[in-house]
C-alpha cells in the first residue's frame, strides 16, 4: 500500500513538473492566464507564427481591449500586432510592438509603418488613441496588452484588418527594430477580426492574388534564366563541334534565347509591377540584377541581327561581346534565380534544393559535353597533321587545318 501510494506520488510530481516546464505558446488561448486573473470575451489561436490574440469589444464607447503572446525570433528581439484600417497588410498599420528596453525592461512602443521601409522603423503615434499599454514577459513568451479606440468607419463595420509580426532584434536606445524574416509564416501574419463575433478568418491561409502573381513571377525567371538560358549556352557550345548537327544547333539555340528572352520580359515585367505595388518591401539587389539582366538579354537579340558572316572582319569582335554578355547572363541569371527563392521560400529548401538538382543536372550534362567535344577537336586535329598519301601518283599532300 505505501508503495504504491510512493508511486502515484512520484507520478504525480513528474506531472507537475512537465506542466511548470511547458512554454507557454505549447498551450491553445483558451488555456492561457494572466497575472492580473483578467478575462476576455474573445481568444483566438492565430494561425501563424505561434501567437495568440485575447479581445473585448465595448461596442457602446468603441473600445477594444487586447492581449497579443507571441514569442520573437531570436530572444531580443521583439513581436508586434496591428490594426490596419484600410487592407490586411504591413503597409499602412498601425502597430503596439513589445521589446526589451536599454535596462532590459519590457516596453511597448507604437509604430505608424505607413512609411516602413527594412533600413529601420521609427516609433511614431498612431492614427487612433491607443491607452493602458503594458508588456509582459514568462518564459520566453511577449505579451502586449492595450485598449484601442477603434475608428468610426471601422466600428460601423464591425471588423478590423489585423496583422501580427515577431522579429529578431532591437536597437533598444533608439526603438529602431530590424526587419523580420520574409518567410511564408511573416508573410501569411494577417487576417480580418469580427469585433463582435470573435471570428479571425485568415487572409493568409490561402494564396492571395498577390502572392499568386509572386509565384507567376518566380516560376517565368527560374525557367527563363535559371533554366533555358543554360540550356540554350550548353546547345551553342557543344552541338557546333559536331559536323552533323550543323546548321540544327544555331536553329536550336536561337529558338531556346528567344524563348528564353520572351519567358524573360514577362516575368520581368511582373516583378517590375510587383515592386512599384509594394510600398512595404523593397528588395533592391533583386531588382537591379532583374534590370540587368533585361538590358543584357534584349543586347544579345540585337546580336542576332547584327551577326556578321564568318569570314567577316569584325566576327572576331562580334564573338567576344556575344560570348561575354552570354555568359553573364548565366551567372547573373543563377544568382538572381537563387536570391528569388530565398525571399519568396525563406524556410522552406524544397524548390532550393529542386533547381540545385535542376543545375547540377545541366552542369553534369555540359561536364560530359565539353569532355566528348574535346575527344573529337583533339581526334580532328590528329588526323589534320597526319601526312596525306595520295592515289594515282599525288604523293603527299600539306595538312589541312581542323
Amino acid at each position: 500500500m505505501a508503495r504504491s501510494f510512493r508511486s502515484s506520488a512520484l507520478i504525480l510530481s513528474v506531472c507537475v513538473s512537465i506542466s511548470l516546464i511547458l512554454p507557454v505558446n505549447s498551450q491553445t488561448c483558451a488555456k492561457q492566464t494572466f497575472t492580473n486573473n483578467k478575462l476576455y470575451a474573445n481568444c483566438l489561436d492565430l494561425p501563424t507564427l505561434t501567437s495568440y490574440l485575447h479581445f473585448t469589444y465595448n461596442s457602446t464607447n468603441a473600445t477594444l481591449s487586447v492581449a497579443f503572446f507571441a514569442s520573437p525570433s531570436k530572444a531580443n528581439g521583439w513581436v508586434a500586432w496591428a490594426i490596419n484600417p484600410k487592407v490586411p497588410a504591413m503597409g499602412g498599420a498601425q502597430a503596439l510592438v513589445a521589446f526589451k528596453d536599454s535596462r532590459g525592461v519590457m516596453t511597448v512602443k507604437t509604430y505608424n509603418i505607413s512609411s516602413y521601409t527594412l533600413d529601420s522603423v521609427v516609433q511614431s503615434k498612431l492614427a487612433f488613441d491607443v491607452w493602458d499599454t503594458r508588456a509582459e514577459e514568462e518564459r520566453g513568451v511577449m505579451r502586449i496588452f492595450a485598449k484601442i479606440k477603434v475608428p468610426a468607419e471601422l466600428a460601423a463595420k464591425g471588423t478590423v484588418n489585423h496583422v501580427w509580426q515577431v522579429g529578431p532584434s532591437v536597437d533598444a536606445a533608439k526603438s529602431v527594430l530590424t526587419p523580420h524574416e520574409m518567410g511564408g509564416p511573416n508573410l501569411n501574419a494577417k487576417g480580418t477580426l469580427d469585433l463582435n463575433g470573435g471570428h479571425s478568418v485568415s487572409t493568409g491561409g490561402g494564396v492571395d492574388s498577390r502572392t499568386k502573381r509572386k509565384n507567376i513571377h518566380g516560376i517565368l525567371n527560374a525557367v527563363s534564366w535559371g533554366i533555358l538560358f543554360p540550356l540554350g549556352i550548353i546547345i551553342a557550345r557543344y552541338l557546333r563541334t559536331f559536323q552533323s548537327a550543323d546548321p540544327a544547333w544555331f536553329y536550336l539555340h536561337v529558338s531556346c534565347q528567344v524563348s528564353a528572352y520572351a519567358i524573360g520580359v514577362a516575368g520581368w515585367a511582373t516583378g517590375i509591377k510587383l515592386g512599384n505595388e509594394s510600398k512595404v518591401v523593397k528588395f533592391t539587389g533583386h531588382r537591379n540584377i532583374g534590370i540587368s539582366l533585361f538590358a543584357l538579354a534584349t543586347l544579345q537579340i540585337f546580336a542576332l541581327f547584327l551577326r556578321p558572316k564568318k569570314d567577316h572582319k569584325y566576327r572576331f569582335y562580334w564573338n567576344i561581346y556575344h560570348h561575354g554578355v552570354g555568359y553573364a547572363i548565366l551567372i547573373l541569371g543563377i544568382l538572381n534565380v537563387f536570391k528569388g527563392l530565398n525571399m519568396l521560400f525563406q524556410h522552406e529548401d524544397k524548390w532550393k534544393t529542386i533547381y540545385i538538382i535542376v543545375i547540377a543536372v545541366l552542369g553534369g550534362i555540359a561536364a560530359l559535353l565539353e569532355l566528348i567535344t574535346w575527344i573529337v577537336v583533339l581526334r580532328r586535329k590528329s588526323k589534320s597533321t597526319k601526312p596525306y598519301d595520295g592515289y594515282n601518283g599525288q604523293g603527299r599532300q600539306q595538312p589541312f587545318a581542323a
